[in-house]
């Protein structure tokens, strides 16, 4: 039962890294729900990956926070894909370069906090590269509400994903 969750889990977020290019604010939403299906998955009673009820309420409410911020903005920039490729592997590259948090300290709040600061950094340089691009030149959005409706949904989705692969990193010294 364990590997068929793992293995949805992995589906859900494969979802999730679609929809970031499809319909945003579902990335988020599937990505925390690949998150909690991975905190069941048991063997002999024991976690796999011990994800907390803390980590889930708090990326719960960081997810609902993702998608209020995402429905908030006007709807030409919500609809818009400009720069999501950019973003998204702003945000991969990012996550990767965080996870080597553990390089650094053995601190597991450290580690988390490294993967999160990278993959927001990586994110944001994502964008600004796209924002030199000449069609990110001609694009008629604001910077802010261009960063809250596509460049938040996609770091949050990227840490949730980085949650999971530093418990894992954590965890089975991968």
């Amino acid at each position: 039962m364990a590997t068929a969750l793992i293995i949805l889990s992995i589906i859900i977020w494969g979802a999730s890294l679609v929809m970031l290019f499809r319909k945003i604010m579902l990335a988020p939403v599937l990505s925390f729900i690949a998150l909690f299906v991975l905190s069941l998955a048991q063997e002999d009673t024991l976690p796999i990956l011990p994800v907390n009820n803390v980590i889930l309420i708090s990326w719960l409410s960081i997810t609902v926070v993702a998608t209020v911020a995402t429905m908030l903005q006007p709807e030409q920039v919500r609809e818009t894909k400009f720069g999501m490729g950019y973003m998204t592997l702003g945000a991969l590259a990012g996550m990767a370069a965080g996870l080597l948090g553990f390089t650094i300290t053995d601190d597991m709040p450290m580690r988390y906090s490294i993967m999160a600061v990278a993959t927001i950094a990586g994110t944001f340089f994502g964008y600004l590269l796209f924002n030199n691009t000449p069609r990110g030149r001609e694009r008629q959005f604001s910077f802010f509400n261009y960063l809250m409706a596509k460049g938040f949904p996609v770091a949050i989705t990227m840490m949730q994903i980085g949650v999971a692969l530093v418990i894992a990193i954590a965890i089975y010294q991968i």
